[in-house]
């Protein structure tokens, strides 16, 4: 039988929530028997002719059907594109009916992490945009809890809809020491639910 593992799924255009993502899976594999799956997705294009390659020139490869039925738990990751999810990770989502028809996502629990350029640039909105989806597939959604002390903390991003960064205007801004804990913390909660949904981690 193979390993369980958190699907790590996010899109990033310059960075910053590639690199939350690899935070995010280094807290997933705190947790015994969880291994952390990144998967991305292509961007879109408003020209029909526009093809992305089948294997990505660097980061993580593209996340497939299988990627997200086979999963224990999903944590999903975008930029802020005014207040909501980027559109390559939308257009990913919104193909994704086959897999509600089955119900193969139903009490998996799942979560969402965002960077922004600006301090109040819609991390929470863009959280909670995510959490929609998630929902829907009758997943059971995680936020953080302010049991961790980061939380309080934190005077950039972090929130308990899920773990933010606030990237700056030019996205130079690196993940805060905050940051990353919320990060490692979110990864950490939904290994160790998937772990005791399934039945395998006490």
């Amino acid at each position: 039988m193979s390993q369980a593992y958190i699907l790590v799924l996010y899109y990033s255009r310059h960075g910053a929530t590639a690199e939350m993502a690899k935070t995010i899976a280094l807290g997933v594999e705190r947790e015994t028997g969880m291994e952390a799956r990144l998967r991305t997705v292509p961007a879109v294009s408003a020209l029909c002719e526009a093809t992305e390659p089948d294997i990505p020139a660097e980061g993580a490869i593209y996340c497939s059907e299988e990627d997200l039925r086979n999963c224990a738990g999903l944590i999903l990751g975008s930029p802020t594109r005014f207040g909501n999810m980027a559109a390559p990770l939308k257009y990913f989502i919104d193909g994704t009916s086959a897999l509600w028809l089955t119900g193969a996502l139903i009490d998996k629990p799942a979560a969402a992490f965002t960077s922004t350029s600006s301090l109040h640039g819609g991390q929470e909105s863009t959280l909670l945009s995510m959490l929609l989806p998630l929902l829907h597939h009758g997943m059971v959604y995680c936020g953080i809890p302010y049991s961790e002390s980061a939380l309080m903390r934190t005077s950039s991003g972090g929130t308990p809809y899920g773990a933010s960064h606030h990237s700056g205007a030019d996205n130079d801004r690196s993940i805060s020491s905050d940051e990353q804990a919320l990060c490692m913390a979110l990864g950490q909660r939904v290994a160790r639910l998937a772990g005791r949904l399934q039945g395998d981690i006490s």
